[in-house]
């Protein structure tokens, strides 16, 4: 589609959302800001309807549909924030949904949909990832007649999410030099992207993907959309192991780059918007900034950049393993296979001859007994700084323990953390 049209079809999405997407704030960031020495802005989709900017796509497309379409109903699958947006959309146009998820969706997600999207709405849950789920929307939608409404490979869901960039330029009142987008099946930066090429084309756009599920990349390396042979899901929100048919040549042809962040740094940025920032991101939500605070993003003193907010659905029983993946990333965090002896003052010793002075056991368990004389204990130890770790692993050497540093990635590590 040539830029006049997608430009026009982007334009009737914005009268479509008129009074139901939120036109959600454009803030300054004095903590990113600080630390780039640029003038650093967030989109906050997080406090849009559903709490990320899915719902623009999913209203757009249904919104389209025709009276016998609506009557046969539509069908999604979703990481969980595209089925809030399909859950919302069913219920404010009357029109019955289901919604399949796969089971590592957050509970928090699978509720806010049903909440959303309430008696207009079933929610199914199916298989272990988000192919699984899309592949039994697919078949669902293939038996009934339903309307398949994709989250993110169809030009009306990318469109729709491009609106977010109509918001930006019109809240700014400038062309931003960097606008830092996330990318997941890459609709909201194919939509995003080829606006802007247009309405702002000085602007240098940047996709950001979780390393651990960079399919965009992989993608545009082999010159179409591939699968991605292994897959994180922590960034759930974001874990697509195949770029779409349609957004992979809009991406492609947009002149964007994009970079990988580690799932660690993701972490870490979530606990600095919650605690320095006030903002609850979760995973996927967090990926444009961490990008940016990891250092990841170039971008020179007093250029202005724009990032992406683009979903607050974090359920807080995650917590714990965001602040683990988080310590684990900075190098304040490390596991040992300690072999004791069992006898009285063995751990004594461990602890004066080995822990320093800022170091701390955060986890303490025995694994097995090998025998009468000696006992296996995985060690968990916090460091007071990465830097002491050097100095910790001088200090286990010099030691008569037996003692195994337990590498995260190493066969060990996943078995026993």
């Amino acid at each position: 589609m040539i830029d006049d049209a997608f430009s026009a079809e982007v334009r009737a999405a914005v009268d479509r959302l008129a009074g139901v997407a939120e036109r959600t704030p454009l803030q300054r960031n004095a903590r990113l800001s600080a630390l780039t020495g640029a003038d650093v802005w967030v989109k906050r989709e997080d406090l849009q309807v559903g709490r990320s900017y899915k719902i623009r796509g999913a209203y757009n497309t249904i919104s389209r549909l025709g009276d016998a379409e609506r009557s046969a109903g539509v069908v999604c699958a979703s990481a969980g924030n595209h089925g809030q947006g399909v859950a919302y959309a069913c219920r404010a146009l009357q029109v019955h949904g289901h919604v399949f998820v796969p089971g590592t969706t957050p509970r928090q997600k699978r509720e806010r949909i049903a909440a959303l999207g309430g008696d207009m709405v079933q929610l199914v849950v199916v298989g272990d990832s988000y192919d699984e789920a899309a592949a039994a929307a697919a078949a669902h939608a293939a038996g009934t007649g339903a309307t398949l409404v994709p989250a993110f490979d169809a030009l009306s869901t990318v469109t729709g999410q491009a609106t977010v960039a109509v918001e930006i330029l019109a809240q700014l009142g400038c062309e931003p030099d960097v606008v830092v987008l996330p990318v997941g099946g890459g609709g909201l930066l194919a939509g995003c992207a080829t606006w802007l090429r247009q309405h702002s084309p000085r602007t240098r756009l940047i996709g950001v993907e979780p390393a651990g599920a960079a399919n965009m990349a992989a993608a545009l390396a082999a010159g179409e959309p591939v699968d991605l042979p292994e897959m994180d899901t922590f960034v759930d929100g974001a874990a697509v192991r195949r770029a779409g048919a349609v957004t992979y040549p809009l991406v492609r042809d947009s002149g964007a780059s994009l970079v990988a962040v580690p799932e660690g740094q993701i972490c870490t940025e979530m606990l600095e918007l919650y605690q320095a920032d006030g903002v609850i991101a979760e995973p996927a939500g967090a990926l444009s900034t961490a990008a940016l605070s990891g250092g990841l993003v170039s971008v020179a003193p007093g250029q202005t950049v724009v990032c992406l907010l683009s979903g607050g659905n974090n359920d807080v029983s995650r917590y714990a393993e965001v602040v683990e993946r988080s310590l684990v990333h900075r190098g304040l965090k490390h596991y040992f296979l300690v072999e004791f002896p069992q006898e009285p003052g063995a751990l004594r010793r461990f602890l004066d001859e080995v822990l320093g002075p800022d170091d701390d056991i955060v986890l303490f368990e025995y694994v097995k007994r090998d025998n009468r004389e000696t006992g296996a204990a995985l060690t968990g130890i916090e460091l007071g700084s990465a830097d002491g770790l050097p100095e910790l692993l001088a200090r286990i050497e010099a030691s008569p323990l037996k003692i195994q540093h337990v590498a995260p990635g190493s066969t060990a590590y996943r078995f026993l953390v």
